[in-house]
């Protein structure tokens, strides 16, 4: 499983960040073949303030399904989106293999 994440810093305007926070997710829910979506609030750090606000992570069945997600009519929209509402450096995009595995623990 593939999942492109989009990590966002701390807002300086919390109202604003919230309207093009939503605009952008409903950009984003319109892409095909999204397996998962989650959302992450970040409530801290050990080391201190976080480096992150929010994360939005949408999850897809391989590489091929997310690229050809994002170079569709909706995931141009929703990049449109995230170029309009969000300042460089405001945020970090990425994509990453997901591995999974049941009962969250090393056997003995």
């Amino acid at each position: 499983m593939i999942k492109f994440v989009i990590a966002f810093r701390k807002p300086q305007n919390l109202p604003n960040f919230e309207n093009a926070y939503n605009d952008l997710l409903a950009k984003i829910e319109q892409m095909p073949a999204i397996q998962r979506r989650q959302v992450v609030s970040v409530l801290g750090s050990p080391a201190g303030e976080p480096a992150f606000y929010r994360l939005l992570e949408t999850y897809f069945e391989d590489v091929a399904h997310m690229e050809a997600a994002l170079r569709g009519a909706a995931g141009q929209a929703a990049g449109a989106a995230l170029g309009q509402h969000f300042a460089s450096g405001t945020y970090q995009a990425f994509f990453a293999e997901v591995y999974e595995e049941s009962g969250g623990s090393t056997p003995v």
